[in-house]
């Protein structure tokens, strides 16, 4: 049977099987039928059913983004559908997915012989964890949470209800995705002197010339000229893009030391990475693929203000809070997921 004679019911139920967006709009476009039934009052359905296929779980994403400070962050809301809020979702769901392919690189990073393509079940997994650490970021990584109250035992309380929600082995999943955001952070956004140096050597294995690492603390004073950037609430403005960057990055010239790049040995890295994990997944993500300098992410960290200087993460201690209360150790859900017994990919 050809498709244009089926009935409008069996054609929607076509346009609900696509597995993209984007194929439900190119479907919609073959022909003045489709883009006739499409265009009807099923169009947001139809769009919404198709996210939760290539987005989902939708209910997670909308969590997320209907998150403001009127309300407690713990608290499920309901929301009806409109277009408005289907385009943020699109715009955190094209980040998870992203995520997604980031994933299997970093989890299985050392020992690669036993890295793989993620289930569909393992890459839902991974989207629905990356939706419930920004949320939580969103909602206690900012200038309203500043370092002085962060063992404070009732903001402790209310970071908790949060993680309430959730069950343990949804919390093992966050914490799994969080040391692949990690990851990105200590080796490709903020790499420490040691990473810099190793880098260096594989780049330029016969050269005998000794990197020059920079003993200061970190965030020094703003040079005279910075480039400007706008927070995860606005746009990102896109760097000017270079010829091989990240081979510029560990080239030594006049004017750029390699060794300025790195972040310290590992107790100053160590808290710089702390700071850097209030950063939400697409703000990671971009400085990542913009702001392959050091001054251009100390730049970006400025632009944040103060608050976020030398003020650490605060889920690790609020999940270990709360596993204690659940009467497990924290240490032991750890190593249950780096054996695969616990987390995203699970070994069976």
């Amino acid at each position: 049977m050809h498709l244009e004679s089926l009935a409008n019911e069996l054609v929607l139920q076509v346009f609900c099987s696509c597995a993209s967006v984007q194929d439900a709009l190119n479907l919609a476009a073959t022909c003045h039928r489709f883009h006739k039934v499409f265009g009807a009052s099923q169009r947001l359905p139809i769009l919404w059913q198709v996210a939760e296929t290539e987005y989902g779980p939708i209910d997670e994403a909308v969590q997320l983004v209907t998150h403001n400070d009127s309300q407690p962050a713990h608290l499920i809301r309901n929301v009806p559908l409109s277009f408005a809020l289907f385009r943020q979702i699109l715009a955190v769901g094209k980040m998870a997915r992203r995520w997604e392919e980031i994933y299997p690189i970093k989890k299985w990073k050392y020992n690669f012989e036993d890295r793989r393509l993620l289930t569909d079940g393992e890459r839902y997994s991974v989207r629905r964890a990356i939706y419930r650490l920004w949320l939580y970021g969103r909602a206690f990584h900012n200038r309203n949470h500043p370092r002085f109250s962060r063992q404070q035992r009732p903001v402790m309380l209310e970071r908790a209800e949060l993680l309430h929600n959730w069950t343990t082995a949804d919390l093992a999943e966050i914490e799994d995705v969080r040391e692949v955001v990690r990851e990105v952070l200590q080796n490709q956004v903020c790499p420490s002197n040691g990473t810099i140096q190793r880098k260096f050597r594989k780049r330029f294995p016969d050269t005998d010339q000794q990197l020059l690492f920079n003993i200061h603390l970190n965030y020094p004073p703003p040079p005279a000229s910075e480039l400007q950037y706008q927070t995860h609430h606005q746009q990102q403005p896109a760097v000017a893009p270079t010829k091989q960057p990240y081979y510029n990055k560990y080239l030594p010239t006049l004017t750029h030391e390699p060794g300025a790049e790195g972040w310290g040995d590992e107790i100053p890295h160590y808290y710089v990475v702390e700071d850097m994990l209030k950063l939400d997944p697409a703000q990671i993500l971009w400085l990542k693929d913009n702001a392959p300098l050091k001054g251009q992410v100390e730049t970006y960290v400025r632009s944040l203000g103060e608050w976020f200087e030398n003020n650490g993460e605060t889920f690790a201690p609020t999940l270990e809070w709360v596993m204690k209360e659940r009467g497990l150790e924290i240490e032991e859900v750890r190593a249950a997921i780096r054996a695969e017994e616990m987390g995203v990919a699970i070994c069976v």
